[in-house]
């Protein structure tokens, strides 16, 4: 993911947080361990991967989807929930993951999200 959409991404999930209190980032906190933070809210991990899905690169998603593994236990600990294999779970977070349907929807079901379709909001002229 290209720097300018991280930063909108961030940008999107700053904007709900609160200005006063410990859902801002401390101005020395690394942007990581903020955003893994963050993601430990099920509402604001399904905002971040759906705002990444948006964007489309499969590198960002695989990235975003290591994320939110991590704000919830770790890769290890979500491929236990899932059933599936720690060394198959990393491989299919890879950067040049590609995983299997079914795989997906573990992993997404031990995070605590599901997939979601929705139409396609089209655009004014």
């Amino acid at each position: 993911m290209g720097t300018l959409n991280v930063r909108k991404v961030i940008s999107r999930i700053a904007k709900r947080a609160p200005r006063k209190g410990s859902r801002v980032a401390a101005p020395n906190l690394p942007y990581e361990d903020w955003l893994i933070e963050q993601l430990k809210d099920p509402a604001e991990a399904a905002a971040y991967l759906e705002t990444v899905i948006e964007e489309g690169d499969q590198a960002s998603i695989m990235l975003a989807l290591r994320q939110v593994a991590r704000a919830q236990g770790g890769v290890a600990e979500i491929a236990r929930r899932a059933n599936l294999t720690r060394e198959a779970t990393y491989k299919m977070l890879s950067k040049s993951g590609n995983p299997e349907l079914r795989s997906l929807t573990a992993v997404l079901e031990a995070t605590g999200l599901r997939i979601a379709v929705k139409p396609i909001e089209k655009q004014a002229a």
